[in-house]
């Protein structure tokens, strides 16, 4: 790198990383021994990576991020229909990304693009294939795995050592239980666990722990009831009914709105549905 000496105080690249000459690195950043960052790499300000990172692609990482040893980020995805199309990785700022995570940029197939949002954590071993898009503050315990073409709402939570099926849509403030396998949508709100989960109801402390009222979560439980609790009527007629009795709270209308948004998957339901 033909680093200005002004910039030399402002970013450490210890001696033993490898550092294209052809990155753009932000002010404040932290390389720590042995990385290897590739020549259409972004990385904004105040960005540290420990030690053993590996960044490469057309990668862009956002401010205040932190990389832990062995991360391997904006590699080549693993899907057959890959043939070096200059798709993307993108990931937002405050992020937390720690040991033998994998990061895949998009494909042809599925739009050219993988997004990660601000101030999630990624705990070891997770995996984020090519062309998800997750959203802001999403919490991804140890080895959690996403197939391709999924997308993670908002404060989302994936357990430890599950796994989300390619496609998948699992919804804001939802929250999968450990070693489960997600095969199907999962609804905001909404909690599963199983080896092939099945909803179990309402994420009612994580809602508490984020502010929502009592008004709020009472008025999404009166909606749960009236589609997965209702004895008649089919999953359209049950939503169509809820429209019409709930309230329409913003939270309400969230559940909704997943529920009759086109999928090609079905969706997550309780035992015995």
């Amino acid at each position: 790198m033909n680093l200005t000496e002004q910039e030399v105080l402002k970013t450490f690249i210890h001696p033993t990383a490898c550092v294209s000459s052809k990155a753009h690195l932000g002010e404040h950043i932290k390389i720590g021994p042995f990385c290897i960052i590739g020549d259409n790499v972004v990385l904004e300000d105040n960005i540290e990576l420990m030690a053993h990172v590996c960044i490469e692609g057309r990668t862009k990482i956002g401010a205040r991020t932190k990389i832990y040893p062995f991360a391997s980020v904006g590699f080549p995805p693993q899907d057959l229909k890959y043939h070096g199309e200059p798709s993307q990785l993108l990931i937002g700022t405050d992020n937390t990304i720690r040991e033998y995570v994998t990061m895949q940029p998009g494909t042809e197939g599925g739009g050219m693009i993988t997004t990660i949002g601000n101030h999630c954590l990624f705990m070891a071993g997770v995996h984020v294939a090519h062309d998800c898009h997750i959203g802001n503050h999403v919490i991804m315990a140890n080895y959690a795995t996403l197939g391709g073409h999924i997308t993670i709402g908002d404060y989302a939570m994936i357990g430890g050592l599950s796994a989300v099926h390619q496609f998948v849509r699992v919804g804001a403030h939802a929250m999968v239980g450990g070693m489960s396998g997600i095969e199907r949508d999962l609804i905001p709100y909404g909690t599963a666990m199983g080896e092939r989960a099945g909803l179990t109801g309402l994420n009612v402390i994580g809602l508490r722990r984020r502010g929502y009222s009592c008004e709020d979560i009472q008025t999404l439980q009166s909606a749960y009831e009236q589609i997965f609790e209702k004895l008649s009527g089919t999953l359209e007629e049950r939503i169509k009914s809820a429209r019409s009795v709930v309230p329409s709270k913003a939270c309400v209308q969230e559940l909704l709105g997943f529920l009759e948004s086109p999928t090609i998957r079905s969706y997550c339901l309780p035992k015995g549905f």
